[in-house]
């Protein structure tokens, strides 16, 4: 029954964020499957409920085949709309439209696998997990309009997309596009998710096949921030293994939903072993503080500055391996003023915009995003950020 601590991030703002901590004995479940995470979500309308989750729940059935459409064969898809047939200068939608071709059976089978791993969460919830090992595999939760949601305690492994698309005027090669987030914050206000696991598990990039020259791209992102959601916190996760990892903001142009919005802190997060978007940023007041990044060689960056970012970047830690330079961490999408200050690369007080400006002279950041977080609670020196947060970050560091 725990809650959101007053002044915690951008979450605690106005009412705060209780989730279920007021729900009555009726409304309190414990599940230990799928269908029955389902089922409590359904139950109770918005009454303020706890969801208790013990064990790990499958989201995503046995095999691909099970969501496949009667006459779907992956084998006459990559023949179909090979770009040695099809060029590149014609995207699928006309064929998505048509029955009875490839790409039309490709669409209905990723709709029966949607609607299968998506789960709505309600209004006036906490879910949490309990017990060691408290997990979903597969499954995609749908923060979806509503106020006032709590999840922590839980190993989230990413959804796998058993059908991607092929879109062949996706950059000068074309590229396959995936679908489902572990989670996503949408249109919803009032989000709390701490102590949260976030990872590809048995399934990362590494292991995926490639077509046409392509990655066969079975990942979307860990957690994405969209569409007029507000008032997000998210505090001691592990965010792991993975490539596209947290949007807040999904396209330049929602600025009659997202501007004014978007407000999301970051703090006391772990990002570990991650290629980009950590976050991207559009539109939103994004304070990111005292989260921890380590990185590999396959590293791009960390902070991508979009369009009408307000992003503030202060005392987090960074740990490059030796061939990353610091001006990596910052990744200029537009150009949006930014605020970073107190940060530390390999142990070293770093200006990150500095660093930045100094590798990209033609297009520069400025520095100041325009204002001044208030909503923090205990802010550690950058110096410790590392041990604190690689200490107490992700599922199974919950007390």
């Amino acid at each position: 029954r725990r809650t959101l601590p007053a002044g915690d991030g951008w979450a605690s703002a106005t009412t705060g964020t209780t989730g279920g901590a007021a729900a009555d004995a009726a409304h309190v479940y414990t599940v230990t499957t799928w269908d029955g995470l389902k089922a409590a979500f359904a139950a109770g309308g918005t009454a303020p409920k706890i969801i208790k989750v013990r064990g790990t729940l499958d989201a995503d059935g046995d095999t691909c085949a099970d969501f496949s459409a009667a006459g779907y064969d992956f084998d006459q898809y990559l023949a179909a709309y090979d770009p040695a047939v099809w060029g590149y200068d014609e995207n699928l939608e006309g064929e998505k439209a048509t029955p009875g071709t490839q790409e039309y059976l490709r669409d209905r089978s990723a709709a029966a696998q949607a609607e299968a791993i998506k789960a709505d969460v309600p209004a006036n919830t906490t879910l949490i997990g309990v017990g060691k090992g408290a997990g979903i595999v597969g499954g995609s939760l749908q923060i979806n309009g509503v106020d006032n949601v709590i999840v922590r305690g839980l190993t989230l492994e990413s959804p796998l997309d058993c059908f991607p698309q092929w879109d062949p005027t996706d950059g000068d090669t074309g590229n396959w596009n995936s679908e489902y987030d572990s989670a996503v914050v949408h249109n919803a206000t009032h989000v709390w998710l701490d102590h949260n696991t976030f990872t590809d598990g048995e399934h990362p990039d590494a292991t995926l096949p490639s077509y046409y020259g392509r990655i066969f791209q079975q990942h979307d992102g860990e957690l994405d921030v969209v569409k007029g959601a507000d008032y997000v916190t998210a505090s001691w996760n592990a965010f792991e293994d993975h490539d596209k990892t947290l949007m807040i903001g999904n396209s330049d142009s929602a600025g009659a939903t997202d501007e004014g919005r978007l407000r999301v802190t970051l703090h006391h997060n772990l990002f570990r072993n991650l290629v980009e978007r950590a976050p991207r940023v559009r539109f939103g007041q994004v304070d990111a503080y005292n989260n921890a990044y380590v990185a590999t060689t396959e590293y791009a960056y960390s902070f991508g500055i979009g369009y009408k970012s307000q992003l503030v970047a202060e005392k987090n830690s960074f740990t490059l391996p030796k061939g990353v330079s610091a001006a990596s961490v910052l990744y200029r999408w537009n150009d949006s003023p930014v605020t970073t200050a107190g940060n530390v690369v390999n142990g070293a007080a770093t200006d990150l915009v500095a660093a930045y400006n100094a590798a990209h002279a033609d297009t520069p950041l400025t520095s100041g995003a325009g204002w001044t977080p208030t909503l923090r609670t205990h802010v550690d020196p950058a110096r410790t950020v590392a041990e604190v947060v690689g200490r107490g970050a992700g599922a199974d560091r919950l007390r």
